[in-house]
């Protein structure tokens, strides 16, 4: 049991870790803002206490040092700088390096996690020791009225706890939860003993003790109750207010009550403060007024508390795959359904097989929409990857994202990542200039990299753009030419001369770096893109900067087809890149003089006969079939036999036998039961390059 809930603790710290990255770098950015100092504490807060809980003591006992150092943040005592923003960004990693851990493996940095402790707790000392030297120097004047304003800001407070007997099986300590309250200001703790059991008789899996604290804090009640958060719901706790006006916090009040304190009734408390006021001849009764307000406030809000309701489930993504699975299925078993009503001519069979279906869309676009995320949860990672970039090299760089409510399908997402972290470091390496040189050439010190992303029908259009230096043509022509990829003599389009950088092993980099000029990276872009059945398209322009668009499905899992034929066999073109579809006589043939180009309005549009690309045997019929599509802004035409019409597209995996299929990239059943494979156009497109560029070279 306990390991599923180590399981949700790893997933919530990793979101929370994600938060507080984000949050961090916004803070560099808005040093002053206290809201997002706030949200920073919160956040380590959460994960000190929930790693405690859960076994990830070296956790709590790292970040506890880090939350005290943004408590001194928070209050005040010292400033936001960038060498803090660094460390705590570096402390980030280090907790995230250690929930990855098991018992045979090893990801966190010892000497880096002990030099982090180091300097947090430096830091710390530092900051008070400075706090009270300042304070010291202070003018006896000015010193009584500060004391005197601490004073009165000063609220004691006494807390009755006792944790449920199981409180070590959650995981918590309560010895821990005492002494963060000894941080909150001058207290006592009573011990009552009186519950234990003889010693034969005591579990050692058990808790049988209770506490009684006393303390005076600047803090509020909230801040104390925080203390409890996580076991408030395996504990009796009570935590009432003595005293609001700073008189109680000094050493004679806690010498008095040393020898009295075991008292368990509220009363009996508020008897020992009137007692010891009257000791000190100070009449000043706590303002009872106050008292009863506050509570009342407070347990309005906790029974307030008890309505809400979750508004959402957390669903681990194993489960989600397995509903778009079962969803698929469905699908196609509804299309079978679809066939054979109309196959038997039975008009109630028709009716049910029409109502089954529109449930089936219906469902199929609910369980699409809940693996669909917004992508700006994969944008908010690249502010941290510009930030370490620029560090490294040198640069001002200034990252902006647009459209992070743009939802895509989660597996989309996970795979999109390698491909934007390679375009943006290239963006900066090579795009974005010095800020000498930027300057130079009458541009600001800071670069620009805008990311973002629009939905446009069923595709997600991502545009990375920078204010750099451009693209030079001349130096990836000259390189192009001496790796042997285009001949001295050769013409290409601008388009066409920017697609020579996606040629494995291509680079115009003058020295290897660890960023780049190694030859990998664009090809690896270009490579998953295309197995996200993408597009990847260049526009740059010199001392302009570059843009680069991509453009994806937004979702892997069911695609809207065209179901066409070739002589006994079916396949499906994604509707997405299909424009038109024509017909094809022998006369029109016979204009073009046998070879494989359409005229459409005036325009000559090649096409691939796909009969001779799989080898299909048979004779093509009288009028073929041309389904017109567009590929990173080039048309090409699908010569088939015939088109069937739109088809719901499960799409399904070859396996390993079928991996290294050229053309294919995956295979559907129809409601008729048989296999139509789904090509993958692209690729084809390619292959047909390939055999049209060595056929020409043979000729030659």
């Amino acid at each position: 049991m306990l390991d599923s809930h180590k399981q949700a603790f790893i997933e919530e710290a990793a979101e929370l870790l994600v938060s507080l990255e984000y949050s961090l770098l916004e803070l560099e950015q808005n040093p002053e803002d206290n809201e997002i100092i706030a949200k920073v504490f919160r956040a380590l807060h959460t994960i000190k206490g929930s790693s405690g809980m859960f076994g990830f003591d070296d956790i709590s006992i790292f970040t506890h040092d880090i939350e005290t150092m943004f408590d001194l943040v928070r209050n005040g005592e010292i400033s936001v700088t960038k060498e803090l923003i660094s460390l705590t960004l570096s402390a980030r990693d280090q907790i995230s390096a250690m929930l990855k851990e098991t018992e045979t493996q090893k990801f966190a940095d010892d000497d880096i996690t002990k030099e982090l402790v180091v300097t947090f707790r430096n830091m710390v000392i530092n900051t008070k020791f400075i706090s009270e030297a300042a304070k010291n120097s202070q003018p006896a004047d000015d010193e009584t009225v500060a004391d005197e304003e601490v004073q009165k800001s000063k609220s004691t407070y006494k807390i009755y706890f006792r944790p449920a007997t199981n409180i070590f099986s959650t995981g918590a300590n309560p010895l821990l939860l005492l002494n963060e309250l000894k941080l909150l200001g001058n207290n006592i703790v009573c011990h009552h003993s009186e519950d234990i059991p003889d010693l034969e008789n005591i579990q050692e899996e058990e808790c049988y003790s209770g506490w009684d604290i006393i303390v005076s804090t600047l803090r509020d009640r909230d801040t104390i109750k925080d203390i409890f958060i996580f076991v408030e719901d395996d504990c009796q706790l009570t935590i009432e207010i003595l005293d609001n006006t700073g008189k109680l916090d000094n050493e004679n009040f806690y010498s008095f009550l040393e020898s009295e304190i075991g008292k368990t009734t509220e009363a009996d408390y508020k008897k020992l403060v009137a007692k010891y006021r009257l000791l000190e001849q100070d009449i000043q009764h706590i303002r009872k007024s106050e008292v009863p307000e506050k509570k009342k406030i407070i347990e309005k809000d906790d029974k307030q508390g008890d309505h809400d309701t979750a508004t959402s489930i957390r669903v681990s993504a194993e489960k989600l795959d397995n509903l778009v699975n079962l969803v698929g299925e469905l699908v196609t078993v509804q299309a079978r359904l679809t066939q054979t009503a109309n196959s038997a001519n039975d008009p109630e069979l028709v009716i049910v097989a029409e109502e089954v279906e529109r449930l089936t869309w219906e469902l199929r676009d609910s369980a699409l929409n809940i693996r669909m995320l917004p992508i700006g949860t994969t944008f908010s990672k690249f502010k941290r990857l510009v930030r370490d970039l620029t560090q490294e090299l040198g640069k001002e760089v200034e990252l902006i994202t647009t459209g992070g409510e743009t939802e895509l399908d989660k597996t989309v997402i996970e795979r999109l990542n390698d491909p934007l972290v390679h375009i943006i470091r290239n963006s900066i390496d090579h795009g974005i200039e010095l800020p000498k040189v930027r300057e130079a050439a009458g541009k600001s010190r800071v670069g620009k990299v805008n990311l973002s992303a629009t939905q446009s029908g069923g595709s997600v259009i991502i545009k990375i753009q920078d204010d750099g230096a451009g693209l030079d043509k001349e130096a990836i022509r000259v390189k192009a030419v001496s790796q042997g990829l285009i001949s001295a003599e050769t013409e290409l389009k601008e388009s066409e001369l920017y697609s020579l950088i996606f040629t494995p092993g291509f680079s115009t980099a003058k020295k290897v770096t660890s960023i780049s000029g190694r030859g990998v990276g664009m090809d690896v872009v270009k490579q998953a893109i295309d197995n996200l059945r993408g597009s990847v398209e260049i526009v740059s322009a010199k001392e302009a900067g570059s843009t680069i668009i991509l453009k994806l499905p937004l979702t892997l899992a069911i695609i809207d087809g065209l179901l066409v034929q070739i002589g006994g066999d079916s396949f499906i073109l994604p509707l997405s890149v299909v424009e038109e579809c024509i017909e094809l006589s022998d006369s029109d043939i016979e204009k073009v003089h046998g070879r494989n180009l359409v005229h459409i309005r005036g325009e000559i549009v090649p096409y691939i006969p796909l009969r001779k690309t799989f080898n299909i045997p048979g004779d093509r019929p009288l009028i073929e079939q041309v389904v017109i599509s567009n590929v990173n802004g080039v048309r090409v035409g699908f010569a088939v036999d015939y088109v069937i019409g739109s088809h719901q597209t499960v799409l399904k995996n070859l396996g390993r036998v079928f991996k290294f299929v050229q053309g294919v990239s995956g295979a559907t059943i129809l409601g008729n039961g048989n296999v139509a494979l789904i090509l993958d156009i692209l690729k084809i497109i390619q292959n047909a390059e390939a055999k049209e560029k060595l056929k020409v070279a043979s000729a030659n």
